[in-house]
């Protein structure tokens, strides 16, 4: 024990023994598993060979040997004599280990599974593997059973060679000749190099170790006494094969003496012995003679060399006598005989026994039981007997039935229910069978008949077989349940090998007697007759998806827990059910989100697929890049898709970016069992779409001969990469040339590589052909590639001729080296953004909803997707408000400007401000827009948005800034232009006022003079004064009304220059009467030029739905006039152009049913509505500046100045209220409401009512969800018939309530006017010191010169009006100091006064309406969008931006609630556009010209409209639901008759429907 455990120490291995190293922690990705190539230690050496083992390297016996730099320093001091003298062979002997010993070592520390891992990879690279193991802990050595379990070999006995058949079987239960190799004391002939020749034709494969390899030099430590076991194999051709059937061969290390136990149990298991000798003493009689059937079973295999005695030859001779041995037994090497030469011999001696059939002993491994029980030996499956027995219990049954039998008795949830299930789901996205059903009705169907089927499926009880199962993996103990999984599956592939080579062998038979029927019922029975492990696991999961009742799902509520466990523990997950090319998703869900609490929710997955064609080494390929064990035996390919998780080792997490490596291993492409069937290519391009889909990293192996075959694969994967690239997935793309010869790839590899590039960009154009998709014409448009990081040969995978080869070193090698740089391109991707499992399980939901439909892109759907664009819409709405705002804040401070420039004599200079004003805005909106284009750059860089997924929408939200600016841009324009023309049109009134001001203060004054001379009464000063007023007013002239009416009309011919319809509108002489009458359209108003037929019926439905069109039109401009009339401003022209654009707007939408004339009519009745409005407007304005009035307003404060003067009394206090009263009130007032409705917008979206007005879906959300509350059935009707005008009043009551709950209006304002009374205090005191900052003169005259301070500090915050300042301050006789201390008191009154004003107001919407910026107008921009519908049901579109090239909605209606009818039955229509688009039905409207056309085609008409196929039949409910409840009334208001309803949807409840929204919006 000492010596085991020094050298266990020497490596580093004590901590493991005993079989503490476990798989798992081998299989972790870390650097080591990356980079750990070379040996710097003696430590190193365990891991380094275990590495290169689990990559099937042969070369994995290499790294015994320590790396140094010997052989450098013996070049350099090659001319230095050496002193041999001083260099021993202790110098060296702690740089290397002996194999043997590397592999005692750690088959000692390895657990059960690891020693089968091992066994494996090494019985592949074609080394023995240990068959007893020699005495570690225990006094007995061990017979390695249970790790030899795993081997599996195939092999040819020249008695199948011409039928062509193959043998395959477990190493374990096959009864193979056994011939034993030992030696006696020190043979000096290498039994293990002999061996070597014995197996193969030359010495290229060093299956045994030998003294004369590398690292056999070095003295053994603790291997002897280790029995190594390995196999020949013929692969069927006479002309190679050594030997014609299998034969096993074992090797026992060291002496006889040493290990008499193995000897004896290898004397009585073997077909024969070989003993190795010099010579015979004394102790090799005695040992010799004791054997029994020595005969028939012993073989001394002599070795003379030139150093034998007489004595020596003669000491074999009387042995043989001794003990009757013939001479054929005794084979004699002769000392100039080579080995290879005598390996012959021995060969023929071999044969010779094998011929003797009846004197031939053949056992097979698992029958040495009893030997090594009698032996006293142990055994290393002693420990899972329990488990062994357990699996036997369970599958008993399957010895006396067929598997077919078995699975549907057994494993009934994977039978024919859950194939037709898979089936109905994918016919539920095609709808082709539809017949003359009706679709809604058929999908109704469809899903009764799913429902119906998944009751069957929950209704069945778990077989005995499945419930032990189920109970064994269940079990706390993780070795137990690992053990009963390891026996199950061997049993089953054990049982599966045998049912299948029967079944090919008759197959081969029948083939001959060409019976069709039968050959194609044996076909099918292949097919049928896999079974294995992972059907259990399917049967399981199946079991969890359908169990319903609760009593059941108690039983079966923590196998997800267990499922998760097992694949944290490296088992793989069956995700793609490849016999019913379904998912159970349910299960899959939970077992990934089990998995995700179990890591602590840090489960950030990088997928890695290989693609390829079936049986071209892709499972092989994953194996040895990862030391994973997909399973690759013949006859039973992978299925589907499977996925294992891989940890990633601390050390790497950050690198990689991930916590776990998930490798997909997928069935092969161009299966020939799917080869016959109409929809293999479709099954193909579904998969791989699917897996590409998933993964961040994607391999397709290209190991195939036939170009053909190449060009297919390629064609099915670019045709995935080009769908990806549409959704927004960009996973790295290398292409595996597998069989390609190292020395010629160099030289073949730039043309090969070219050739495969225009392959590609040849498959590109056919694939963006068929996925519309023009502007792509090469690969390069779809991926990054790059012809030399992107390619990778690699050689064949054997070297020679199965089942002999070994693994190609260089295969091994190749793969290593494509996996470091792979991993290191990983690393090195600065864009590569990772999921964690819920987004993976989002993709994998959507991506397999999206697969089943026929057009991929035009079907897919996706929650990160939908979660990624509402994400950045609303941070895009955020962006648009701030840019808004800060061009409406700059803005009003650019009116007051202007307006305060009202002592400016010379127009021309206002002009200048104006157009100044314009270029400053010009640039400060520029500015504004790259801020916002930054934002939105920034954005895309981030890597936690999944903003990779929403890639496309980029162009669309740049553009949509382009758009903002630019209708900003005409915004402040038009305004700056009405601020300057109310400036020129107030002017005209200012001047008449100035003018009888100076009248009427020269009258005051001289009137005072007149009554200075003699003592009068109050009241008869008052009569003096008025009759003084009346004689100077009567005289004043008013101000000049515009002829509007006509200023209208112009602007409408404007708009109509080069149409050519000039003399219709030259007959037009006013607009006066025009508009008065409701607007009515008739059928010379109906564009019929490009009809084929012009029939009546389809007039009458244009006229009709040209009606709706224009009553829509005709509300919401006259809302728009209605909205702009209440301001106080006079009217502008481009008021005028506003709405006759968007009249034009509005046009667009109809321009082929419409013709000039309709359009001319129109706007004429527009503009005669709007005219009588904007002449009330005018009048109004000139009524609000008419100087007599002006001046009657001053009349009172005139008299009171009149009798202070006479009355020579202090007149401070009052001229100060006076002056804050007519001066500063309506200026704070005028901030206020320059102010408010900014405030008021600000405060909704950072309030409780934010998330409404967040992003355009989620406010569609709320209004869908209130009116499903409200039931309000006119509510309905106007969202869907006036959808902009509803969304208007919707806002503005929203506006209003928001500003009444807890009196927010009141608080905002109160919160304004602090600000500005602060300012004003503040300006004050600036005001009242001169330059020098010393306090004005007390003087009468500084009061003039204290407001031209105020009103140069509040420049940009007020406008004091100077006429309204003279007049007020009037022969003021106050000096200075006391009206600021009455100035101060004025402002305090004046801010309780407007305070109590606040809190006492109660038309709120009157207030919001005179609003400069009105908050409702804001908050419309912000949701409204571009106010586009679906054509068909009259959705409006949801997508972020104005300028988006295609418009979507989450959720469609049935398309009568858009007023869509059967013409002939003049029905509803119920049927859904989402079914509709994916269907064979046609419509036509007077967008098609009454022509029918295919519902698929919808994107000839309506190519800005993306209408995906709803993601489940409930998505709708909503809408279904709406239209029951409501069906006769909406055929009422419509005309119609009501829709013929399927019955599943009158099942539908208001819950349901209310479900069924939040799921349309993701809302949780």
């Amino acid at each position: 024990m000492s010596g085991i455990l020094n050298f266990l120490s020497k490596l580093g291995l004590e901590k493991f023994y005993p079989n503490k190293l476990t798989l798992r922690s081998l299989l972790e990705i870390n650097r080591d598993s990356i980079d750990g190539e070379t040996v710097t230690s003696v430590e190193d050496i365990p891991w380094c060979f275990l590495r290169k083992l689990f990559k099937i390297n042969a070369d994995c016996l290499s790294c015994i040997q320590l790396t140094n730099n010997d052989d450098d320093e013996e070049e350099e001091n090659n001319d230095v004599d050496l002193d041999f003298d001083h260099y021993t062979e202790d110098d060296s002997a702690d740089k290397g280990i002996n194999p043997l010993d590397l592999i005692v070592a750690l088959f000692f520390c390895a657990d059960s599974f690891l020693q089968q891992e091992m066994a494996l990879k090494m019985s592949m690279c074609q080394f023995s593997v240990p068959l007893l193991l020699p005495k570690g802990n225990n006094s007995q050595c061990t017979l390695m059973l249970w790790a030899l379990r795993d081997i599996v070999k195939e092999w040819c006995p020249h008695h199948l060679t011409e039928s062509r058949g193959f043998v395959e079987d477990s190493v374990v239960q096959t009864n193979i000749p056994l011939y034993s190799f030992v030696r006696l004391k020190n043979c000096s002939l290498s039994k293990s190099q002999l061996l070597n020749y014995v197996l193969s034709h030359d010495q290229s494969i060093d299956v045994f170790v030998h003294r004369y390899m590398k690292g056999g030099e070095h003295d053994r430590k603790i291997a002897n006494g280790l029995v190594e076991v390995s196999w020949y194999l013929p692969c069927g051709n006479k002309n190679m094969d050594k030997f014609p059937k299998p034969v096993a061969f074992t090797n026992l290390r060291g002496d006889i003496y040493q290990s008499l136990e193995q000897f004896y149990f290898l004397f009585q298991v073997s077909t024969a012995t070989f003993v190795f000798l010099d010579k015979v003493e004394e102790e090799e009689d005695k040992l010799l003679s004791s054997l029994e059937d020595v005969t028939s079973k012993l073989i001394l295999v002599i070795n003379r060399n030139e150093d034998n005695t007489r004595e020596d030859n003669m000491s074999v001779s009387m042995m043989q006598k001794k003990i009757g041995l013939p001479n054929h037994s005794i084979k004699i090497k002769q000392p100039r005989e080579n080995v290879a030469g005598f390996s012959e011999k021995v060969c023929t001696v071999i044969k010779k026994s094998l011929n003797q059939t009846a004197l031939t002993t053949n056992m097979s491994i698992e029958n040495m039981l009893d030997k090594v029980v009698e032996l006293g030996l142990s055994v290393d499956e002693c420990t899972n007997n329990d488990q062994k027995k357990a699996v036997e219990e369970t599958v008993k049954v399957i010895r006396v039935c067929s598997i077919p039998d078995y699975k549907k008795k057994l494993l009934p949830l994977q039978g024919e229910d859950w194939k037709k299930l898979s089936q109905l789901e994918k016919e539920e996205c095609s709808l082709k069978n539809a017949g003359y059903l009706g679709l809604e009705d058929y999908k109704s169907q469809l899903q009764d008949d799913k429902q119906q089927i998944k009751e069957n499926l929950g209704k069945h009880k778990l077989s005995t077989a499945v419930r032990s199962f189920i109970e064994h993996l269940s079990v706390s103990d993780k070795e137990k349940r690992d053990f009963f999984f390891k026996w199950m599956k061997l049993k089953l592939d054990s049982h599966s090998r045998k049912t299948l080579s029967e079944l090919r062998n008759s197959f081969k038979e029948q083939c001959k007697k060409k019976d069709a029927k039968l050959i194609a019922k044996l076909d099918q029975a292949l097919l049928e007759s896999s079974l294995g492990i992972e059907h259990y696991l399917r049967e399981m999961g199946l079991t969890y998806e359908f169990s319903n009742s609760t009593k059941a799902a108690d039983q079966i509520a923590h196998l997800p827990v267990v499922a998760a466990e097992m694949l944290l523990d490296g088992y793989p997950l069956e995700l793609l059910d490849g016999d019913a090319s379904n998912i159970p998703e349910r299960w899959v869900t939970d077992v990934l989100m089990e998995l995700h609490k179990k890591v602590g929710e840090k489960s950030r997955l990088l997928v890695l697929t290989v693609l390829g064609v079936q049986s071209t080494g892709k499972s092989t390929l994953l194996n040895t890049m990862f030391g994973v064990q997909f399973p690759v035996s013949s006859g039973r390919c992978t299925r589907g898709a499977y996925m294992l998780f891989l940890r990633v080792g601390e050390d790497m997490k950050n690198e990689l970016n991930c916590d776990f490596i998930v490798l997909i291993d997928t069935e092969g492409l161009k299966s020939p069992h799917l080869a016959e069937l109409e929809d293999s290519y479709e099954h193909d391009n579904q998969l791989a779409t699917f897996v590409i889909g998933l993964s961040d990293v994607i391999i397709i192996n290209v190991a195939m001969e036939n170009s053909t075959e190449m060009k297919d694969v390629l064609q099915i994967a670019t045709h995935a990469f080009l769908r990806m690239k549409k959704v927004g997935k960009k996973p790295v793309c290398h292409f595996v040339h597998q069989n390609v010869a190292a020395v010629s790839a160099s030289a073949k590899l730039m043309t090969e590589r070219k050739h495969l590039l225009d392959q590609l960009n040849e498959m590109t154009k056919y694939a963006a052909e068929m996925e519309r998709e023009p502007s792509v014409k090469a690969f390069t448009d779809i991926l990054t590639y790059d012809m030399e990081k992107n390619n990778w040969n690699i050689p064949g995978l054997w070297r020679g001729t199965p089942p002999m080869a070994p693994v190609n070193t260089g295969y091994s090698e190749a793969v290593a080296d494509f996996k470091k740089n792979l991993l290191e391109m990983v690393q090195n991707e600065p864009n590569h953004e990772i999921s964690q499992i819920p987004e993976f399980l989002e993709w994998i939901k959507s991506l397999w909803k999206a697969v089943k439909y026929e057009n991929f892109i035009f079907s897919f759907r996706n929650t990160l997707v939908a979660y990624a664009y509402d994400n950045l819409c609303k941070e895009f709405s955020d962006w648009e408000w701030e840019f808004r705002k800060e061009i409406l804040s700059w803005q009003t401070q650019a009116e007051l400007e202007i307006s305060n420039d009202e002592n400016d004599s010379d127009l021309c200079d206002s002009d200048k401000l104006c157009d100044s004003k314009k270029l400053e805005a010009s640039d400060k909106i520029t500015k504004q827009q790259k801020m916002m284009d930054m934002k939105l750059q920034d954005y895309y860089k981030r890597k936690d948005r999944h903003v990779n997924l929403i890639e496309k929408y980029k162009t669309d939200f740049f553009n949509s800034i382009k758009g903002l600016a630019k209708e900003i841009q005409h915004s402040v324009n038009n305004k700056l232009d009405c601020a300057l023309d109310l400036r020129k049109s107030s002017r005209k009134a200012r001047e008449i006022q100035m003018k009888y001001r100076t009248v009427i203060e020269e009258q005051v004054m001289k009137l005072l003079g007149d009554c200075e001379r003699s003592t009068l009464t109050d009241e008869e000063l008052t009569q003096e004064f008025e009759k003084m007023w009346t004689e100077v007013i009567v005289n004043v002239s008013g101000l000049k009304e515009e002829n509007i009416s006509a200023n209208i009309l112009m602007q409408l011919r404007k708009n109509f220059l080069n149409r050519n319809v000039a003399e219709e509108l030259q007959n037009i002489g006013d607009l006066k009467e025009i508009g008065k009458c409701p607007f009515e359209v008739k059928e010379e108003h109906i564009n019929t030029a490009q009809w084929k037929k012009k029939i009546k019926i389809f007039t009458y439905w244009t006229r009709r739905e040209l009606q709706r069109f224009a009553d829509g039109v005709i509300e919401s401009c006259t809302r728009f006039v209605n909205d702009t009339t209440q301001s106080n401003k006079d009217y502008h022209d481009c008021f005028t152009k506003d709405l006759l654009e968007k009249i034009d707007e509005s046009l667009k939408n109809c321009s082929e049913k419409c013709n000039s004339k309709f359009e001319i009519d129109l706007k004429l009745h527009i503009c005669g509505i709007a005219s009588r409005e904007f002449v009330q407007m005018h009048r109004k304005f000139l009524l609000d500046r008419d100087p007599r009035i002006q001046l009657d307003k001053y009349k009172t404060q005139y008299l009171s100045d009149f009798l202070d003067l006479y009355k020579q009394r202090d007149d401070c206090q009052r001229k100060a209220t006076d002056f804050v009263k007519v001066c500063i009130k309506p200026a704070v007032e005028d901030f206020i409401n320059r102010s408010l409705g900014i405030e008021i917008v600000d405060d909704i979206l950072t309030g409780s009512y934010s998330a409404e007005y967040s992003s355009r879906s989620f406010f569609q959300y709320n209004i869908l969800r209130e009116l499903l509350l409200k039931e309000d059935f006119e509510s309905f009707v106007k969202y869907i018939s006036n959808y902009e005008i509803y969304v208007k009043d919707w806002i503005s009551h929203h506006v209003v309530h928001k500003m009444l709950e807890d009196n927010t209006l009141c608080k905002l304002e109160s919160k304004i006017l602090k600000v500005i009374i602060n300012k004003i205090l503040k300006a004050i005191e600036l005001a009242s010191k001169g330059e020098d900052g010393v306090m004005l003169p007390d003087t009468k005259e500084n009061i003039t010169e204290l407001i031209s301070n105020m009103r140069k500090y509040l420049i940009k915050d007020i406008s004091i009006s100077v006429e309204a300042e003279k007049t007020t301050l009037f022969q003021i006789q106050s000096t200075c100091h006391p009206f600021i201390n009455s100035l101060k008191v004025s402002i305090k009154d004046l801010k309780e006064q407007l305070e109590e004003e606040f809190s006492k107001s109660e038309d709120i919407s009157n207030t919001l309406n005179k609003l400069p910026v009105k908050p409702q107008d804001e908050l419309f921009n912000r949701v409204f969008g571009c106010g586009k519908q679906c054509p068909f049901c009259k959705v409006p579109c949801e997508a972020g931006g104005k300028e988006h090239k295609q418009h979507h909605a989450a959720v469609h209606r049935p398309q009568g609630l858009g007023e869509y009818r059967n013409v002939q039955t003049e029905k509803l229509v119920e049927t859904l556009c989402t079914t509709d688009v994916h269907s064979q039905r046609k419509f036509k409207n007077t967008d098609t010209k009454w022509e029918c056309h295919p519902y698929k085609d919808y994107t000839k008409f309506y190519p800005d409209w993306h209408i995906p196929p709803d993601p489940t039949i409930e998505a709708s409910d909503y809408w279904k639901y709406v239209l029951v409840q409501y069906n006769d009334r909406f055929a009422e208001e419509y005309k119609a008759k009501p829709a013929d309803v399927p019955k599943a949807w009158t099942r539908i409840t208001k819950d349901q429907a209310l479900k069924s929204l939040n799921d349309a919006f993701n809302i949780k």
